[in-house]
């Protein structure tokens, strides 16, 4: 989970300092998350999903997964 938070952070084009500040936390604390998500919040993922333009999605795990419909970029 921490490095896919660094992936993201960059390729949403933030640095720890502006995620940071988009979500109400310290610089450090986006790098503790970054190296270590253990300590994570549902708060804190979904603020980070908000700021990094992710999409969090929850699955039934006990219902068949449909094929995903094709993404048309324009």
């Amino acid at each position: 989970m921490a490095q896919l938070l660094a992936a993201s952070r960059r390729q949403a084009g933030l640095t720890q300092t502006e995620a940071a500040a988009r979500i109400g936390v310290s610089q450090s604390r986006v790098s503790s998350l970054e190296t270590d998500a253990s300590a994570l919040t549902l708060a804190q993922l979904l603020a980070l999903c908000g700021a990094y333009g992710l999409q969090l999605q929850m699955l039934d795990k006990n219902q068949p997964v449909a094929e995903p419909a094709p993404i048309i970029e324009w």
